[in-house]
This record gives C-alpha cells, structure tokens and sequence, in this order.
C-alpha cells in the first residue's frame, strides 16, 4: 500500500493510500483532516472543505495538479508539501527547504568515492564532499584502527571500571557513576540534552562538511565508536540524510558540542533531517525513505560524536578555500583596474620585489607582469599613455595586498577537543581577508572618482540623469566597514561554562563564522571593482587592453552587458560573485599566468623558501587541530 510522507505548516503526516487511483486533491484534504484531528482548535478551520491549498513536491517545489492521480504524480512513499492559502507570508509559516533549493533540486547523487583514513583529509576534499562531488568508504587500516578502539571500551564496561563519559556523567557529574543497564540511556540522554544550539539551520553543503569532517575524526580509532555505528553514520552521509545543525550555540571549549548533538540527534532518528528527496522532515520519516535505520548508541558513543571542533575545522576550511579562491582573483580585478586607470607596471618589476623576499608579495608581482602590457600581451591601453608625466601611482595600485599570511588498552582525559588553535587562525584569516576588500573599495574610489581618473563621474553617460556606480560604490563602502567589526578577535573573549569546569573558551564557532563572511563581503566588494573596471573599459574603446585582460572583460560581458543608463543593479553584482565564486576569472586567466611562468622561470622562482601563504595552507591535509575526548 503507497504511503506518503506531508507536511502541513509545522507537522509531517504519514497518509497511507489504500487505492493509488486517488488523486493528489484526495492526498491534500486527507493531509488536513489529519492535521486538524491534531489540533485541540481544528488548526483554526471549521472544516476541511473550507481550506483552499495548494500541493507540491518537496524536492524541486513543482506545483502538482489537484486531479492527477496519484499512482501517475508521484512516486511511492514521496515527501509533499500543502500549502494553506494565506500561510506563506505568516511569520509562522515553516518552509520544507532551506534557503537556496533551487541548487539542491538539481541534486545527483554522486559515483566516485574519497577514502577516509583520518589523516589525509584535505581543505579542497573536503569543500568537494560538502558540494555532493563524492561519496565516503574507509580505509581497511582505518576499519581495523576503529575495531582495536571499540575493543578497549567493551573491556572497560566488561570490567566495570569507572572511565569519564563511559560508566560517570559529563561535565560537572563527572563523578557520578552510572549503572551498567543505563550506559545506552546515558548516551541517548546526552544527545537529547546537549541539541540546544539556536538560529537558521546550516546548509546541506555545510552540514555535509561538518558530518563528513566527523566521519575524519572518528576513523582515526581513538574514540571508541564501534566499527558498525560508524559504517551507519558513513551510509547515512552517502544517501545525504543532513540533520538540523543550528548555526549558534558552540563556545569551542568541549569542541562543537550543541551543533554535533544537533547532527547526532538526527543520526538516532530525532529531531529534523534534510534530503534532495525529502526536503525538512522529521528524521525517522527522511532515513526511512532511504532504507536506513537510526543509529542505536552503544556506550561511550554518544559522546564519541558529539565531542569535536568539527563545527569550527569544517566552517574555516570552506573559509580558506574561499580566501584562497578570492586572494587568487582579486590580482585580476586589481590588474584590470590599474589598466582601466592608466597606471604603471613599473611597480611590479622583478628586482624591487626580490629585495623584499616575502613569497606572496612576490608571486602577485609575477603576476601582475604576466597580465599586464609586456611583449607577450601588448596592450593598447598602456601604449596611450607610456610618456606621460605621471611618476608613479596610488598605493592602492602600486601596493596591492599580498597575503602573509590503542596499544596501551586504556583511555585518558586529554584537552585537544579545545578549539582555541583553529579560532586564532580564523581570527587572523579574517584579517587578512579584509584588507584585500579594503584596498578593492579604494580602487573603487578611484575608478569612480572623475578627479582621480580621466573616467566619467561614476562611470556612466549623462551623469545627473544617470547615477551608474554611486550607490555600488557605497555598498562596497558598507561591506568594508562591516567587515572592520567582524574583524574583532572573537578567540580573545571567554566565559566560563559548565558550572567552571570549561572556565576558559575559546568562541571559535563564531570566529569560523565571521570569517566565513568577511571572506563573502571581500568576494562581493571584488565583484563590483570587476564590474566598475570593465565598465571603465568602456570609455576607452577602441583601444584593446591585455589579451588575458580581454578575455576577463568577455567573460564578465558574457553574464552583464555594459551599462548604457541606469538599470537595477543587484542581480549584476550577483553575476558577477557568481563568477568569483566560481573562479571563473581565475579559469580564464590562469593560463596566460603560467604560460607567462614557463617562459620566465628563474624570474618567479620563489625567494624564500621558508615563507607561509594561504595557498600553502590550502594545499596541505588538514593539520588544524580537531577534538577526541577519549
């Protein structure tokens, strides 16, 4: 018999359908009555005739027609959504799907495999498998890892030995001991009390990296989970059952713990869960969908996943590769601003740079030569102005940023759940991150500033009539200035929690947090210097800049056209984020960058071989420390 899964405002419905040849009108009013007979008020209808709705799929939220039948419009235990008539603009109206659907209907579910061993995890592994690009399988070295670990806490509860978390209570209740026949309880409780966390859910991407990044931890064998509750987890992230992880709520001191007991309490079958398939539903009825059972906690493993910065290693991961995405690019957008503006290459010579042997300054100089006006990439531009009286530019130009940027059988209480290492380097990210969207703004400035260029006042025709990049210019302005609070160290504050037991934390939930959108205000400040340069490209037509410079202005041509008077703004400036988001502007340009390297190998040979970047960072395993209460 076909069973349907409904939601109705805030309540998911099992309607079971004894005869297929109803139609989804039936599946609707049948869905309300149900929900009203749950009501004390009848939800505030008189009768189920008297609600007009209309219904539709969860996944991808196409409308269904009220007379087809049901064994032709859906499938066999589907997710659908009634929509009452006038509940969509109530402040209590819950949506089926997070924010962003229209990515997540185009869901496939992937093919390929990354294998975790908990070791050789990387930041860009680890972006891919938030994306969906990759399933998870483990490593037979890390199967045997987790075996030998489960095998010590069968020992313990064998022995009835008194161990923290195991046979005692957390936190304060550490040295209350719990009988044998409620160790399985204890951790179910565990999970229950510590999903308090508060706010929006975290995407699917999000919750994908932070269950995937848990998955990590837990294959490297030394929390204790058993091999068969882990391969549980594992298939649960492959079908991208994602539970309800509210974004607020960690300190960072005993890790993630509120956003992990929100992601374990859907693993037990509580609580929400999101799929492609289901969209928001209660977590039973989404891991039903997908043939899994709920994970039934053995002891010790309710702490085994809860315990972890993964909330805050995850967030700043996705932050360095979108620093790093950005850092990259904006070298691109800063060359065709300088270009658009008449300045000077002489400031990227090679011989200034290697008196300063700072790596990145260095490879930004390199560069900069590569897409600028040289005997490869003549341009035109630079040629109009190569005897002019200027001695040199503003340091916006001539100074653009670079970024510096189980063998003993037994347990112990340690410390490295403490998220105070990956706070501070997310503190610092932010910094660093700001000042490229800082100097962006000033070029900004520039281009906009009829006194500061030979360009129109805001870069448009009949200025007065017209006010062209006024009002985008102030918005990078805003972006700027936001981000100079954000940039406030959060790791420098601490409260004491648990009554004193965590008397020292770390807030790094919330650095990874701010960091994340610092890193998107310097994405979207870049976007409008990309959109304000090709736009200054205009007014100097018919002159050709660079080739690799050309090829910027044609892809950022082919998704905005070139303003000719004022038109609404905002979905231009998402195009064009879209396309740093992307890394569109990198794809296009990268080449001419390294064929410009091939050619001039001893010239962007690397100073110091000592010296740090982002892009180093990036292209390591994650080494950023993450959390085992053992």
């Amino acid at each position: 018999m076909p069973r349907y899964t409904v939601h109705v405002r805030g309540e998911w419905l099992a309607v079971p359908c004894q005869d297929a040849r109803l139609t989804v009108g039936w599946l609707g009013r049948e869905a309300v009555r149900r929900y009203m007979k749950n009501k004390p008020d009848n939800g505030g209808f008189a009768s189920v005739d008297a609600v007009r709705f209309l219904v539709r799929r969860c996944k991808g939220l196409g409308l269904l027609d009220n007379e087809d039948l049901l064994e032709v419009a859906l499938e066999d235990n589907e997710f659908v959504e009634v929509v009452i008539e006038g509940d969509a603009m109530s402040p209590d109206f819950i949506p089926s799907q997070p924010e962003g659907v229209y990515l997540y209907s185009k869901y496939k579910e992937p093919e390929k495999f990354i294998a975790l061993d908990g070791d050789s995890l990387t930041t860009t592994d680890l972006v891919n498998l938030g994306k969906g690009h990759y399933k998870i399988k483990l490593t037979s070295i890390a199967e045997k890892k987790v075996q030998q670990s489960r095998e010590v806490i069968n020992s313990i509860i064998k022995e009835q030995t008194v161990v923290y978390g195991i046979t005692t209570g957390f936190g304060k209740f550490a040295r209350t001991v719990i009988p044998v026949n409620k160790l399985q309880e204890l951790q179910v409780n565990l999970v229950r009390s510590h999903s308090s966390g508060v706010g929006k859910p975290l995407s699917p991407e999000r919750c994908r990296m932070l269950l995937a990044l848990r998955i990590n931890v837990l294959a490297k064998g030394y929390s204790g989970i058993s091999l068969e509750t882990l391969k549980q987890v594992i298939d649960v992230f492959n079908a991208s059952c994602l539970s309800y992880v509210p974004e607020k709520g960690t300190v960072g001191a005993s890790g993630d713990l509120a956003p992990l007991a929100h992601l374990a309490l859907g693993l037990i079958g509580e609580g929400k869960m999101w799929s492609p398939k289901s969209g928001w539903a209660d977590a039973k009825y989404v891991l039903e969908a997908h043939g899994l059972k709920p994970v039934v906690l053995k002891p010790k493993e309710g702490l085994a996943l809860i315990n972890g910065t993964q909330m805050i290693t995850s967030l700043g991961c996705e932050a360095v590769e979108r620093a790093s995405a950005i850092a990259r690019q904006a070298d691109i957008v800063a060359a065709l601003t300088l270009e658009v503006l008449k300045g000077t290459t002489k400031a990227f010579d090679t011989d200034i740079h290697a008196v300063r042997p700072q790596r990145g300054q260095i490879e930004v100089a390199f560069r900069f030569r590569s897409l600028l006006d040289s005997d490869h990439h003549p341009s035109e531009i630079a040629e109009s102005h190569r005897f002019c009286d200027r001695v040199q530019d503003a340091y916006t130009l001539r100074c653009c940023p670079q970024m510096v940027f189980a063998s003993r059988g037994e347990t112990i209480s340690g410390g490295n759940f403490h998220g105070e290492y990956p706070a501070k380097a997310l503190d610092y990210l932010a910094i660093g991150v700001h000042e490229l969207a800082a100097i962006s703004e000033r070029r900004i400035e520039r281009l906009c500033n009829p006194s500061l260029s030979e360009l129109p006042a805001f870069l448009v025709a009949e200025g007065g009539l017209n006010s062209g990049f006024m009002i985008a210019h102030c918005t990078a302005a805003a972006l700027v200035s936001e981000s100079k609070a954000l940039c406030h160290p959060s790791s420098v504050d601490s409260l004491s929690t648990s009554a004193a037991t965590e008397d020292h934390v770390s807030m790094g939930g919330w650095a990874a947090r701010k960091a994340l959108r610092v890193v998107e205000h310097a994405e979207q400040v870049l976007a409008i210097e990309l959109l304000a340069a090709c736009q200054g490209i205009e007014f100097l037509r018919p002159l050709k800049t660079t080739t690799p410079l050309e090829k910027v202005y044609d892809l950022v041509r082919s998704v905005v056209r070139p303003w000719i008077k004022d038109r609404f703004m905002a979905p231009d400036i998402e195009a064009a984020h879209r396309l740093l988001l992307e890394q569109k502007v990198w794809e296009v340009a990268a080449p001419y960058i390294e064929k410009y390297r091939m050619e001039h190998i001893p010239e962007s040979r690397p100073v110091s071989p000592t010296a740090f970047s982002l892009e180093s960072l990036r292209k390591k395993s994650i080494k950023i420390p993450e959390s085992e209460d053992l």
